[in-house]
């Protein structure tokens, strides 16, 4: 049962409490679903590959955004994680094609642009696999230290190139009354008002 719970523990956000309450459930109330759990991730670990455009996950060599023919190939949105892409997609804003890193430069951590997709996405900049050369990326990365510096390494990059670059805006959120809104945030809004 320890294995189990170690197992669970591997999740972001998942303690050893939770991962005992979570086993204890499937357990208890659910052994079937905790059997097509694992079964799920088993085959999901077994046939998910990174596409070979795009670098998300995939069960085909090409994901079905890069297949999709309806969508304006002139536009590269690029963000940190699979998850973040899934993130834009949902908002329904974006037509446009992606490209993953999965990870964001971080010197502290001994991430530097060999360990991240770095070079796949110059080499997909400079070998587009699409007759429409790509006319915009949009720097989709965190908003944190470690994404403004891979946004930033990214841009200089991107525009030695001649391809147009721009970054997600930030802002206050929607919603939100001023007077509780952090002191960068909103400074950065207004620097980046329009």
């Amino acid at each position: 049962m320890t294995d189990a719970v170690d197992a669970l523990r591997r999740l972001p956000g998942v303690g050893i409490k939770s991962a005992s309450r979570m086993l204890m459930h499937l357990l208890q109330h659910d052994p079937a679903g905790a059997l097509e759990i694992a079964r799920s991730l088993q085959a999901a670990v077994g046939s998910l590959q990174h596409c070979s455009q795009c670098h998300t996950f995939t069960d085909q060599e090409i994901c079905t955004t890069c297949a999709d023919p309806s969508r304006d190939r002139s536009r590269l949105c690029v963000v940190e994680t699979p998850a973040d892409q899934s993130a834009m997609e949902r908002t329904g804003a974006f037509d446009g094609l992606y490209f993953v890193l999965m990870g964001k430069l971080s010197p502290l951590d001994g991430l530097g642009p060999e360990k991240i997709g770095v070079h796949a996405l110059i080499q997909r900049l400079d070998s587009n696999p699409h007759s429409t050369p790509i006319k915009e990326v949009i720097l989709a990365t965190s908003f944190t230290a470690e994404g403004e510096i891979t946004a930033h390494f990214l841009s200089q990059a991107i525009q030695a190139r001649g391809i147009s670059v721009s970054r997600l805006a930030r802002g206050i959120p929607i919603g939100s009354e001023l007077e509780y809104v952090d002191l960068s945030t909103i400074a950065h809004a207004l620097v980046d008002r329009r």
